[in-house]
């Protein structure tokens, strides 16, 4: 299992360089688009959709939305509010993870599902399109969500004690959170450098975008354990699905864009 997780990781990651840096970036959004639209079926089944036909209209619903967030998002003011908008559903998400993670329904999965993709591909076009180092940026703030992720587990498997959410995901702890937290912090810090941004805020985003990974990966957890799932599917050998790659980045990706034309670091803040 564990051969078959690394050469799945070492495959994925030269698909990501593909994609990033030797596709034109219109072509780079609709590889984007195709693997948001997958986990659009995916989250189907976290909302306990069986039927095929059921899951392709749950699919065709995101699409549109999608096709509806692009037209939208054109102006860089719809696009900050798309992304002020996703920034308020993450902290609804803390609320409903810390006190009533119980209360899930189909219909709630469902609309929740729109609102853990739809912005996340917003961002993610609109960061690879806005600058000509967009996709260095998109690549930087898969980093910063790799250093997260390793640093919450290597940090929670040797010292964790204090169990993060318990009634959602008994592995994770507050230790765990805070090696993850220092990890993207030390990330934060090479990549204010490289990219000759002042350090201050940008580490600040940096642990911000730690934080609310956390989020996005819980948020999954949240309705795969009211689906009955362990893995959102299994496109992809030894990781599962696609979803369960892409959880933390889900909610990443919106508050670091959000944040960069926040901090005047992109064209959005014209």
């Amino acid at each position: 299992m564990l051969r078959t997780r690394v050469l799945a990781a070492v495959a994925g990651i030269f698909v990501l360089i593909v994609v990033l840096f030797l596709l034109p970036p219109r072509v780079a959004v609709w590889v984007y688009t195709a693997a948001v639209l997958y986990a659009a079926w995916e989250w189907s089944a976290l909302a306990r959709l069986q039927a095929p036909g059921a899951r392709a209209a749950y699919v065709l619903a995101i699409a549109l939305l999608l096709a509806l967030a692009g037209r939208y998002a054109l102006t860089p003011g719809a696009f900050r509010l798309l992304l002020a908008v996703a920034a308020v559903w993450w902290l609804l998400a803390l609320l409903w993870l810390a006190f009533i993670p119980e209360r899930v329904s189909r219909s709630g999965a469902a609309i929740a599902g729109a609102w853990v993709l739809v912005p996340a591909w917003a961002a993610l076009s609109g960061l690879q399109t806005g600058s000509e180092r967009g996709p260095w940026l998109v690549f930087y703030v898969l980093c910063l969500v790799w250093a997260a992720d390793s640093g919450a587990y290597f940090v929670g498997k040797r010292f964790g004690q204090r169990r993060l959410a318990p009634r959602v995901s008994p592995g994770k702890t507050w230790e765990g959170v805070a090696g993850g937290l220092l990890g993207a912090l030390l990330v934060a810090a090479v990549g204010a450098r490289l990219f000759g941004v002042p350090a201050a805020g940008f580490i600040a985003l940096g642990g911000a975008v730690a934080l609310v990974s956390v989020i996005g990966d819980l948020t999954e957890s949240m309705f795969k354990r009211f689906a009955g799932l362990k893995d959102s599917g299994s496109l992809i050998p030894g990781h599962g699905g696609i979803l369960d790659r892409i959880d933390s980045v889900t909610a990443a990706v919106p508050v670091f864009v959000l944040g960069l034309a926040l901090l005047g670091e992109t064209a959005w803040t014209a």
